[in-house]
């Protein structure tokens, strides 16, 4: 079993990826508002205000997608259907994605995301 951890930085894929995670058989998900580092430094924490140059304008928050996969088929049926789309997380700028290998998990056995 993986975590499936995604961060969409562009407002204009998130919906299409969460479209994308439920065409590859993901029903449940978490999904929560994120900030960069260097943006909150440069917005939040006047020391750091000169940093603002360097990251931009203030923008709304990104969004972070974390699930359970069992199975490995899933994600790639994921990433096959991203490149289909068109939407590549390998040019600046457009998020993360990443999975790590998760050991137990506790939760009621009838309980969804």
């Amino acid at each position: 079993m993986d975590l499936l951890i995604i961060v969409v930085n562009k407002e204009e894929h998130f919906e299409k990826v969460l479209s994308i995670l439920v065409e590859s058989g993901v029903s449940g998900a978490t999904i929560f508002d994120t900030e960069g580092l260097g943006h909150f430094l440069a917005y939040e924490v006047p020391i750091f205000a000169g940093l603002r140059k360097f990251v931009g304008e203030r923008k709304s928050v990104n969004k972070t997608i974390m699930t359970l996969l069992d199975r490995k088929e899933t994600f790639l049926r994921f990433k096959k259907l991203l490149a289909e789309e068109n939407i590549d997380f390998t040019k600046p700028g457009i998020g993360i994605i990443m999975t790590v290998p998760v050991s137990e998990v506790i939760k009621a056995k009838d309980e969804s995301e």
